[in-house]
């Protein structure tokens, strides 16, 4: 059986902990805090990074690496498919979110919420906050362009892309920050993605001291 070290707040792990239950894979977790790291995670990993992913004596530590080797030895159901054109969409959006929704959107929200507060007791910064939040508009706007022509966000049908955006924007979600009234399309989405068995357990996560979104385990909203 694998073991992930994650924590719920870490998108990334967030990410690989879908994979792992779309490919019906038995895992156990282990949960470190981001922002105050055990000397084992860097013997793990030199990065200091989540997550890491352990089986038969194996260590993977980085989310691509990780991913791709999870889609290679269980491809199926397989996250990255079609022919070389749908598989490059597929990971050009898997980036997208692992990178740039990341960067512009989670690292201004939810580092201000979470890590600033577990890790030094300090308040968000409101301009980092109001930065975070109005280029989490965009990223809805953006997302809702490509849901007008697709039944998910780089084909129709449920890929890596859809994992990483939804890792990406649920933990936005459980903080309450996420406008879902100017969103129909992503917010249709997001539904339909959380309503996967794979997303059960994500819903049962808790950050210690501050509670989820009255809406967040909602399948209906």
């Amino acid at each position: 059986m694998a073991l992930l070290i994650h924590h719920p707040v870490s998108p990334l792990a967030r990410k690989i902990r879908i994979m792992m239950s779309e490919k019906k894979m038995l895992f156990i977790l282990k949960e470190e805090e981001p922002w105050r790291l055990s000397d084992d995670v860097y013997k793990l990993n030199p990065a200091g990074e989540l997550p890491i992913f352990i089986n038969d004596g194996t260590t993977i530590s980085g989310n691509y690496a990780i991913s791709e080797y999870l889609e290679e030895v269980n491809q199926e159901p397989p996250l990255i498919f079609g022919d070389a054109l749908a598989k490059a969409e597929i990971r050009r959006l898997a980036d997208w979110f692992d990178n740039k929704f990341y960067k512009d959107v989670f690292r201004n929200i939810a580092y201000e919420k979470v890590f600033k507060r577990f890790a030094f007791g300090s308040a968000p910064d409101s301009k980092i906050l109001k930065a975070g939040l109005n280029n989490l508009n965009f990223h809805l706007e953006y997302m809702d362009w490509l849901l007008e022509k697709r039944k998910y966000l780089a084909c129709d049908e449920f890929s890596m892309a859809d994992v990483s955006a939804v890792a990406q924007l649920s933990v936005i979600d459980y903080l309450g920050d996420v406008p879902w009234e100017y969103a129909r399309n992503v917010k249709l989405w997001y539904s339909k993605v959380k309503s996967r068995p794979s997303f059960k357990d994500i819903l049962k996560d808790n950050i210690k001291g501050i509670l989820p979104s009255r809406h967040y385990t909602n399948l209906d909203f």
